[in-house]
C-alpha cells in the first residue's frame, strides 16, 4: 500500500509557456496536514492546479492519489479528482440549488448513480461538518462560515485521499476562521485523508502548527520550524 499521496519529483510547472515553479520536490503521506505558504503571485495556486490536473506537469515525475499527473489523460482527469476534495476561498456553491441539491450535482457529475446512496452520503457528510440542518437552505441565506462547511463537505463526498484547500479561511473573520481550521484537522484526522492548504494566514498557521512549504523565487522551501522566524523574510541564498 502506498502511504504518499503526493510525490512530485523533479518537477517543472509551466503556465502560457513560463515557468512558474521548477525543481519542484514535495511529498505528503496519508493523513499529513501541509500548509503551503507564499506571496500572491508565488505560484501556490499553479501547484494546486497541477495536482487536480488543470496544469500539466512539463518535467520530472509526480503521482497523486495514484494516477501520473505527467502522462495524465483527458479521460483520467475526472477519476483523479474522484479521490481529491476541492475546497476554494469563494465557496463556489450553485447559488440556484439548496445546500442538499448542491451535493446531489457534484455525486451525479462523479459517476453515482442511486439516489438513495447519494442522499445518504450528502446527508452523511453535513452531519461531519455540523450543518445537516441546513440541508434546505439556499446559499444566500447562509453565513460565510456555513457555506464553508458546506463547501468541505462536497470536498468529502468521495471520501478523497487528499483534500486541496486554496485559501479556504480567506474570506472569513478570525472567529470561523478558527473553527473552519479546526474543522479540517479533525476530519483529516478521523476520515485518514492528507490535506494541502495553500494559505497566507500565517494566524493560523501559528495556532495550529503542521508541515510549512514554502512558495519563493520559483521553487518550494521546507520550513522547520515555523515559530522561530517570520516565514515571509527571504532567504539567505548563499
Amino acid at each position: 500500500m502506498v502511504s504518499k499521496v503526493i510525490s512530485i519529483h523533479s518537477g517543472k510547472i509551466l503556465q502560457q509557456g513560463n515557468c512558474v515553479l521548477d525543481k519542484v520536490e514535495l511529498n505528503v503521506e496519508k493523513n499529513e496536514f501541509v500548509y503551503l505558504i507564499g506571496k500572491t503571485g508565488s505560484g501556490k495556486s499553479s501547484l494546486l492546479k497541477t495536482l487536480y490536473g488543470e496544469l500539466k506537469l512539463s518535467e520530472g515525475d509526480g503521482e497523486v492519489a495514484g494516477f501520473n499527473i505527467k502522462t495524465l489523460s483527458k479521460k483520467e482527469i475526472p477519476l483523479l479528482r474522484r479521490k481529491i476534495g476541492i475546497v476554494f476561498q469563494d465557496f463556489q456553491l450553485l447559488m440556484d440549488r439548496n445546500v442538499l441539491k448542491n451535493l446531489l450535482f457534484v455525486l451525479g457529475a462523479t459517476g453515482w448513480k442511486d439516489k438513495t446512496l447519494m442522499d445518504n452520503r450528502a446527508r452523511e457528510v453535513l452531519r461531519l461538518v455540523g450543518i445537516e440542518n441546513k440541508i434546505n437552505a439556499m446559499p444566500h441565506a447562509l453565513s460565510g462560515g456555513e457555506q464553508q462547511r458546506v463547501s468541505i463537505a462536497r470536498a468529502l463526498l468521495n471520501k478523497p485521499q487528499l483534500i486541496l484547500a486554496d485559501e479556504p479561511t480567506g474570506n472569513l473573520d478570525p472567529e470561523t476562521s478558527e473553527e473552519i481550521m479546526q474543522l479540517m484537522l479533525a476530519i483529516a484526522q478521523e476520515e485518514n485523508t492528507a490535506v494541502l492548504m495553500a494559505t497566507h494566514d500565517m494566524t493560523v498557521v501559528e495556532k495550529f502548527p503542521g508541515r510549512v512549504v514554502r512558495v519563493e523565487h520559483g521553487q518550494l522551501k521546507e520550513i522547520n520550524t515555523i515559530n522561530r522566524f517570520d516565514p515571509f523574510t527571504t532567504f539567505d541564498t548563499h
